[in-house]
């Protein structure tokens, strides 16, 4: 086994790891059918309009970033090198 392929196989299961914690440190959808009818229950508050700049807000975007790496790393890691 190559250097580069050791240390790729390294990176790849940081990443596998950590894509595991973001996805279960990520709030579920709790809002179910009772969002049809109209009722919001935190709509207007100070947490809903700043969510973005949280962790919750970050967490999404952390997902994807780590999906893309997970999906090029595998591919990569397919390779014969």
């Amino acid at each position: 086994m190559s250097p580069l392929r050791i240390v790729l196989t390294i990176i790849y299961a940081i990443v596998c790891v950590g894509l595991i914690v973001v996805v279960l440190l990520q709030e579920g959808k709790q809002a179910g059918l009772g969002s049809i009818g109209g009722a919001s229950s935190s709509s207007d508050t100070y947490w809903s309009k700043n969510k973005d700049r949280s962790l919750e807000g970050a967490l999404p975007k952390i997902t994807k970033i780590l999906g893309v790496m997970f999906v090029l790393l595998s591919l990569v890691l397919n390779f014969k090198f």
